[in-house]
């Protein structure tokens, strides 16, 4: 059955710090189990098929990789509405949709959840390497703690 939350982990493994949303899919389910109050989903490069994990769902968090100009490491929480959708990353990366847009497209079909949330982080580097960096590696505790309190945030 369908849990009213659902977690997505964006991004692409094989090219370092962008790869940060489905490794934390990873450490979310192992922290959790079956128990949790979210389904945690690895949406790889995402696009369009994000649509039907988050339909008809009472609350969306997603998780990527974010150029935002901080320090490399910076994790931050912000909703649809704190966004602006510039793709500068789409040479380098395998999302076949900006995530911004698929959400509205959500909301025009009348399945968006009443509440979507992002983690963004700063990546330290994105090229083409299977491993998160030292920097994000280190960070991925803190990460799973911020992201459990949201989820146990009603």
């Amino acid at each position: 059955m369908r849990k009213p939350i659902i977690v997505l982990g964006l991004g692409n493994p094989l090219m370092a710090d962008e790869g940060i949303g489905t490794k934390l899919i990873e450490k979310l389910n192992s922290a959790c189990g079956s128990d949790a109050r979210a389904d945690f989903i690895d949406a790889g490069t995402g696009g369009m098929t994000v649509l039907t994990y988050i339909a008809g769902r009472e609350k969306a968090i997603i998780i990527d990789c974010a150029l935002m100009g901080t320090e490399p490491g910076t994790i931050k929480r912000f909703t649809p509405e704190d966004v602006q959708t510039v793709k500068k990353l789409s040479h380098l990366s395998l999302h076949d949709s900006d995530i911004i847009k698929v959400i509205e497209l959500s909301k025009q079909l009348g399945e968006c959840p009443k509440e979507v949330v992002f983690f963004g982080i700063e990546p330290q580097t994105i090229e083409q390497k299977m491993e998160l960096t030292e920097l994000i590696e280190s960070k991925l505790e803190e990460y799973v703690s911020m992201i459990l309190k949201e989820v146990q945030n009603p």
